[in-house]
């Protein structure tokens, strides 16, 4: 599993957005992780899913209700990551009205939740392969702190919890 001090994969995500910019079609669009986290502070987190419970009502709402506040503390961006395509991803930015405040990022293939060992099958569940539940803050590429959540549980993935580190 990634830890403290390693650089984030080599993974290429997918991003859809729906306000064209800086010379790039609406969507969706490849995002090299490695590039865009170059000099930059990102507070990512990640869950198993796109519309599911936790995920919508707690977990992105926390990410864009303290917008300001990463911003004060330093960081660049805000990335949420799902084991989903980047139109369920986009369609789902819509819906928590992220705007321009979270970067609703898809690993379609689970390519980076393979690649940092933060898997979850939920097989069982009909839901297949997927993310688990954690948060990093991550400085130049690499892995600041590292936040993975226990089995079912929403504790220390949140985003007061990470501003906080941030702050630290």
């Amino acid at each position: 599993m990634i830890k403290v001090g390693d650089s984030l994969p080599s993974v290429t995500l997918q991003e859809y957005s729906e306000v064209e910019g800086e010379g790039c079609s609406i969507g969706p669009n490849s995002v090299d992780l490695a590039q865009a986290s170059a000099g930059k502070t990102i507070a990512v987190f990640a869950l198993p899913g796109a519309f599911t419970p936790t995920c919508s009502a707690k977990h992105v709402p926390g990410y864009v209700q303290h917008f300001d506040d990463f911003k004060a503390a330093g960081v660049d961006e805000i990335w949420c990551l799902s084991v989903n395509d980047a139109f369920v991803m986009g369609a789902w930015a819509r819906d928590q009205k992220t705007g321009a405040k979270v970067r609703m990022l898809a690993d379609g293939s689970a390519d980076f939740a393979k690649a940092t060992g933060l898997t979850l099958d939920l097989t069982g569940r009909g839901m297949g392969l997927r993310s688990n539940r954690y948060s990093m803050l991550v400085k130049d590429g690499k892995v600041a702190t590292l936040n993975v959540e226990a089995p079912g549980k929403f504790e220390v993935s949140n985003a007061e919890t990470l501003l906080a580190q941030a702050k630290g």
